[in-house]
């Protein structure tokens, strides 16, 4: 009788041993706040955010929550600048108005340890056009530490040449135009984001809280990721999150 119980349960532990899906990176990541030593920046981070006309709400809102909200759970949090290509108000694609904090035209612009693109409404067609737009990305981008796009924002991204050879992943419904219009990258579906060395690319909505945690895990460790994430009431488990990671 104990030899069929322990051969139950060793059937028991193949089956979802053998469920996790293939080809993408689940990394062991213990769920508890505990399990692993909290890191903590030896400065405070300063994060970028571009907006512009059209700019969608949730890729918006989900970084500046995220990235904003550390400075209230752990130490040496990361402050959220917002930056335009003007000193205009911008719409946002859902209607809410913002007053953009810097412009990149117009003003002398810090170097910033994160860098974030989220998506925009002209991302597939307008911006690819836009060479101040593209400057600036290849500028920023180039001098932070991170660069995390959101759903589209990976469109400007890609354009811009910083992650020519790199691993990517956009909005799902846009993945196949990535791949055909930039051979020179490898698109990635069936993730929530792809991490290439510093560049994070997301697939955007509700999504873009995934890799902006994920970000704040590998600067504050899991319980500064965790403690973050309850603050937001997100259940946060690394685990959980199919992802993968290159470099």
């Amino acid at each position: 009788m104990e030899f069929l119980k322990l051969s139950s349960f060793a059937l028991l532990f193949l089956l979802v041993a053998c469920a996790e899906p293939t080809g993408v990176t689940q990394n062991s990541v213990p769920s508890e706040v505990g399990d692993l030593e909290d890191l903590c920046p030896e400065k405070e981070l300063h994060v970028a955010i571009l907006v512009s006309d059209g700019v969608f709400n949730t890729e918006l809102t989900a970084p500046m929550d995220i990235f904003q909200h550390t400075q209230y759970r752990c130490d040496n949090g990361m402050h959220v600048h917002t930056i335009s290509q003007n000193d205009l108000v911008i719409k946002t694609f859902e209607g809410l108005t913002v007053i953009p904090e810097l412009s990149y035209e117009n003003d002398s612009l810090p170097d910033f340890d994160v860098f974030v693109i989220p998506a925009a409404e002209d991302h597939l067609d307008a911006a690819l056009e836009n060479d101040s737009l593209l400057n600036m990305i290849r500028d920023l981008g180039g001098k932070a530490s991170y660069v995390v796009s959101l759903c589209d924002g990976a469109f400007p991204l890609v354009k811009s040449g910083l992650v020519d050879g790199l691993e990517v992943t956009t909005f799902p419904g846009d993945q196949e135009a990535l791949r055909a219009n930039y051979p020179e990258i490898t698109v990635h579906g069936d993730v929530s984001f792809v991490r290439d060395g510093k560049f994070i690319t997301s697939v955007g909505g509700a999504k873009s809280f995934d890799a902006c945690l994920y970000l704040v895990q590998q600067l504050y460790g899991n319980g500064g990721a965790v403690k973050t994430a309850e603050g937001m009431v997100i259940d946060w488990d690394l685990n959980q999150v199919q992802y993968k990671e290159f470099n």
